[in-house]
């Protein structure tokens, strides 16, 4: 394989049944059943593409910072040393909202482990965000990049703007390793992303 970025596609039927039965005890949700029935209301949900940087290919350090729902100031030189992952959400989004148990899941897998969540919210406001956090036993922080938009821009080169959700794996140098473009419907990918990322400062 080729020094160049690797992205791997996962099969169409493969994706398809994965979000079913992601959606399946998820009609509870309008957005949820909406997301079902094909209606976007309003963003644009990529189609779950995973890509991988080889080191030679993941340029420099992204450098970013924002404040949280909690109004704490937090920067990329707060990671500085471990993994860091990188979720663009905002509670309207309904893949957002199915993928949000997941990650909270992995997030606690690698709490003291190597790895740290962080999500970037694009649209809410903070009593919007804490409100999502509370409904999906969410715990790690997001920036509230609705204003500035600068967490956004800072990764321009690799987050299409309107792709939501995103999630980007940064590796213990904070460039970027991973991304998956769309809702994480397999948990076992970002997992496996997650540990080749970390074992790599272990060579």
């Amino acid at each position: 394989m080729s020094a160049a970025a690797r992205v791997r596609r996962a099969g169409v039927a493969v994706l398809a049944a994965a979000a079913l039965i992601a959606l399946t005890g998820c009609t509870s949700d309008p957005l949820a059943e909406q997301y079902r029935e094909g209606s976007n209301k309003g963003y644009i949900a990529a189609d779950g593409t995973v890509t991988e940087f080889d080191l030679e290919s993941r340029g420099d350090p992204v450098a970013f910072s924002g404040t949280t729902e909690n109004g704490d100031e937090v920067s990329s030189a707060d990671f500085a040393g471990e993994v860091l992952v990188l979720n663009f959400w905002y509670a309207g989004c309904a893949p957002c909202r199915l993928e949000a148990p997941d990650l909270q899941e992995l997030n606690e897998k690698y709490d003291g482990a190597g790895a740290s969540f962080l999500g970037v919210n694009v649209r809410d406001q903070p009593a919007n965000a804490t409100s999502f956090n509370k409904t999906y036993g969410v715990t790690y922080p997001s920036i509230m990049d609705v204003e500035k938009g600068s967490v956004k821009l800072a990764f321009s080169s690799n987050v299409p703007a309107n792709a939501v959700p995103t999630t980007i794996v940064l590796d213990a140098e904070g460039r970027v390793a991973a991304r998956i473009l769309g809702q994480v419907t397999d948990p076992s990918i970002l997992d496996t992303l997650i540990r080749d990322t970390i074992a790599e400062g272990k060579r």
